[in-house]
């Protein structure tokens, strides 16, 4: 049976179900070829939004019908009896423990001991113990198996037997030592200590036995998640191998156009300059024949012929020849000419720009499509996050989501509407990106070979590829060029729920020390944090916990999102705080009513009417109030201040260094109090308020 082994451990991980990680119990199949136990599945869907597969996260838009696998339910009961068998044979082989050395008779010396006496101090063999047994005198004799450290077991101090533990001091005592050194101490029998610590270690053996098999598993996933790295590395090589080879034979072809335009500047050069050579020809075999005529008639002696004989010049001998200018520099030439220096100046210009920053360049607006596919690239390592998550921790993810902070959090997409620019759960897709700097050389090659010889003002009115103004002067996007108020005491007008956006500017930095005069003294508060938040340095950190806290349930308590709000709300009057964060990754800060919804999907901030916040996607900063999203300019700081001005209607977001430069600022009315509020999603994220000094 231990031949077997190999084979029942390879068997192992094909059959233990992916979401309790035991063998299945009533297995059962879904629609994407996947097995688990049916009460796990259950349990998943029962706690999730989403009707999802836990292993490939393929959605379903109505909850399959279960049946029971039974062919994978027979071969999961013989594995369970042939790893018990295998189990009992394998501790068949186990070696004995060493054995004890013998103890002897204290009496005879010879005869191997059969009782201890504990009283006496003593051991006996059976002859010698019948005394003990038979003789009343000896009833009260306490006898115990053979003990061959009996010495051990004496007192130094009083020569009696230890029959006490003190759990104080945690030492061996006698009845004299708890009656005087160690008086009032807590004590127990050494069995039942033993009994205590026993339990104690096997369960100690237990917790590791389960840590060491999720530590197997995440590091068997992290292996997987290699390979699966070196793949996806290798197909974006290729793929922007592609890409770039594209660039090549488009600059390829392009430049063979413009050789091609040369050689036929210079065919037809050739071709006008041969014509002339031509013409220049005939001309010299006429004037070559006018001469000889002159030449015949000087030789001639009868001066009556020679006077009546008349000799007229040709009549191309009156014209002056000259070697007329022909160039290849025609217009089409100079053209090509032109284009390739200024695609190779834009080239040069393109590629000194870190790449991050090379799309909004190349292509203004293309910005928000890649922020939207990055977001979905992003969600997908998110679910794979949350998979290791749950094997190093030991538990699924509490009400399951799409981590993206506009999405719905039902599966599908619904009628009529596209995926939201965050990325929803239906916004997966495995489209390529479309490659920005291809675009810019198709682009830069259709501008200037279709639009040679025209003037100056030939942009204008143009259509590109796919509709832009190409003539039109390029703005920023919005959001990147209104500037609110220098004096932070003046407040913009209310414009109900408008969004002021601020660039990053010295000229709209204040100084931090008024803003400090309005500072208070903030707290969260535990009632209504996520139980996935850890609230640590006397309430003044959130950062995501590895294993749900236990926080006792209640009506304050939000159940669908991490998020925390603090204990005071603010009704008059204007207020600062700053918020420092350890990584601009998906969190966000703002504000919100204390009757915002704590349990359904709505509650996520700035998905209602009654909150506002300012919050970070992987790199994108948007700004969100009731479902409507304004994309920022991402700062990236590390301290955001907030000024809360309740009696003008205005929250302003600063990024805080040397002087506070305002990015964002909300206006609204206030209808009641409003309580600073805080979103965190990434673990090893972690926001904390700050003491305000200056």
């Amino acid at each position: 049976m231990a031949e077997d082994m190999p084979s029942l451990l390879s068997l192992e991980d094909e059959l233990t179900c992916s979401i309790c990680l035991c063998p299945f119990e009533n297995p059962v199949t879904i629609p994407c070829g996947h097995n688990f136990c049916q009460g796990c599945l259950d349990e998943t869907w029962k706690e999730s939004f989403l009707l999802f597969c836990p292993q490939c996260r393929h959605q379903y838009s109505t909850k399959p019908i279960l049946t029971k696998n039974t062919v994978l339910s027979a071969v999961v009961e013989r594995f369970k009896l042939k790893s018990s068998s295998s189990e009992l044979d394998l501790t068949k082989d186990v070696p004995d423990k060493k054995k004890e050395p013998e103890v002897k008779c204290d009496t005879c010396m010879e005869a191997n001991a059969f009782k201890t006496c504990l009283t006496c101090m003593a051991s006996f063999c059976e002859e010698h113990v019948r005394p003990h047994q038979e003789n009343p005198i000896f009833r009260s004799h306490q006898l115990a198996e053979p003990l061959g450290d009996l010495a051990e077991r004496i007192c130094q101090d009083h020569c009696k037997i230890m029959e006490f533990f003190c759990q104080t001091h945690s030492c061996s005592i006698c009845s004299t030592c708890l009656q005087q050194l160690h008086r009032g101490c807590d004590y127990t029998s050494p069995q039942e200590k033993r009994a205590r610590k026993e339990t104690e270690l096997k369960n100690m053996l237990t917790f590791l036995d389960r840590k060491i098999d999720k530590n197997n598993i995440v590091m068997a996933q992290m292996k997987e998640e290699q390979l699966q790295l070196q793949d996806d590395a290798d197909a974006r090589k290729k793929q922007v191998s592609s890409e770039y080879q594209l660039i090549r034979d488009l600059i390829d072809r392009d430049e063979q156009d413009a050789l091609k335009a040369v050689d036929k500047e210079m065919e037809s050069g050739q071709a006008k300059l041969q014509s002339l050579v031509k013409k220049f020809g005939q001309n010299v075999k006429k004037m070559t024949q006018t001469k000889a005529e002159i030449n015949s008639l000087l030789t001639s002696a009868d001066a009556l012929s020679f006077l009546q004989a008349s000799v007229e010049l040709p009549a191309n001998a009156k014209f002056e020849p000259y070697c007329p200018r022909v160039n290849v520099d025609s217009k089409t030439v100079i053209a090509y000419n032109l284009s390739v220096v200024a695609v190779k100046d834009l080239l040069n210009q393109i590629l000194n720009v870190p790449v991050e920053n090379r799309i909004s360049l190349m292509k203004p607006g293309f910005e928000k499509e890649v922020f939207a596919k990055v977001a979905v690239t992003t969600q997908k390592q998110l679910f794979q996050d949350q998979d290791l998550l749950r094997g190093v921790g030991g538990f699924p993810p509490k009400n399951f989501r799409s981590p993206s902070p506009g999405a719905s959090l039902r599966g599908g997409n619904p009628k009529n509407k596209q995926p939201h620019s965050g990325g929803g759960m239906y916004a997966i897709t495995r489209k390529p990106l479309h490659n920005s700097v291809y675009y810019l050389f198709s682009h830069i090659t259709h501008l200037t070979l279709s639009d040679k010889g025209k003037d100056k003002d030939k942009g204008k009115n143009q259509k590109g590829p796919k509709g832009e103004n190409h003539g039109k002067k390029q703005h920023k996007p919005a959001g990147f060029t209104m500037v609110p108020p220098s004096n932070f005491n003046q407040c913009p007008p209310a414009n109900l729920g408008a969004h002021t956006h601020v660039p990053h500017d010295v000229c709209t930095g204040v100084k931090r020390n008024d803003l400090l005069k309005f500072g208070t003294v903030l707290k969260l508060d535990p009632r209504t944090a996520h139980k996935r938040i850890a609230l640590t340095e006397d309430f003044t950190k959130a950062s995501v916990a590895e294993e749900p806290c236990q926080y006792p349930d209640g009506p304050d308590r939000f159940s669908a999102c991490s998020q925390v709000l603090c204990s005071k709300g603010f009704e008059r009057g204007r207020h600062y705080w700053e918020v420092k964060m350890s990584s601009n990754n998906f969190c966000g800060l703002g504000l919100a009513y204390g009757r915002i919804d704590r349990k359904g999907p709505s509650s996520r901030l700035g998905r209602n009417a009654d909150s506002w916040c300012v919050e970070w996607f992987n790199v994108k900063l948007s700004a969100w109030h009731d479902s409507a999203e304004t994309v920022l300019q991402n700062p990236n700081p590390s301290r955001v201040g907030v000024l809360l001005d309740c009696d003008n209607g205005t929250a302003t977001f600063y990024t805080v260094a040397d002087r506070a430069y305002p990015f964002h600022t909300f206006v609204f009315p206030f209808s009641e109090a409003v309580y600073p509020a805080f979103w965190i999603f990434s673990a090893g994220s972690s926001v904390s308020l700050c003491k305000l000094t200056a």
